[in-house]
């Protein structure tokens, strides 16, 4: 598992080599760090720092450690990957049918977050264009999405763009 923590530290040389060690001690792996000597609270800076352990046993024993050296920990949790796609429809639709398409998708699909948005109608012509910007947490997730979405445009008679 990924996890982020922000931890305070007192102000002291080698707290930053203090707080990381216990993380290779339980055999994590770090993946970031930002020591953020600007941020002081009781004269403690801020240290924030990803991390990837195998299992809670492993987080635990990590606080364990971190406490018993006097570290505040003031913030821990799990980080997770996106998978991100945008796509295009133009054709003849409304707003009510983008919503009622990422509601019947969002039965099916699980989205971390979609945004919506679509052109009004000119004088000249009836076609719109819709732009669906969606963040899934795994890959598959995310081609069901494109192929939800490639048969219920196929189905409507909409022009479908992947990946704008």
């Amino acid at each position: 598992m990924i996890v982020n923590a922000e931890l305070y530290v007192k102000d002291l040389p080698g707290q930053l080599v203090g707080s990381l060690e216990p993380i290779s001690l339980v055999d994590g792996n770090i993946m970031g760090v930002v020591h953020n000597r600007e941020q002081i609270v009781n004269h403690r800076i801020c240290i924030n720092v990803t991390f990837e352990v195998e299992d809670s046993a492993q987080l635990e024993k990590l606080k364990e450690i971190w406490k018993s050296k006097d570290m505040i920990i003031s913030r821990m949790g799990s980080v997770y990957q996106t998978y991100t796609m945008e796509y295009m429809l133009i054709g003849e639709f409304d707003a009510n049918y983008l919503e009622g398409l990422i509601n019947e998708a969002s039965e099916i699909i699980t989205m971390d977050s979609m945004d919506m948005r679509y052109s009004s109608k000119t004088t000249t012509s009836s076609k719109r264009t819709g732009m669906i910007a969606v963040k899934t947490r795994s890959e598959e997730d995310l081609d069901r999405m494109d192929s939800f979405l490639s048969e219920k445009c196929k189905q409507s008679n909409i022009t479908y763009v992947r990946g704008v």
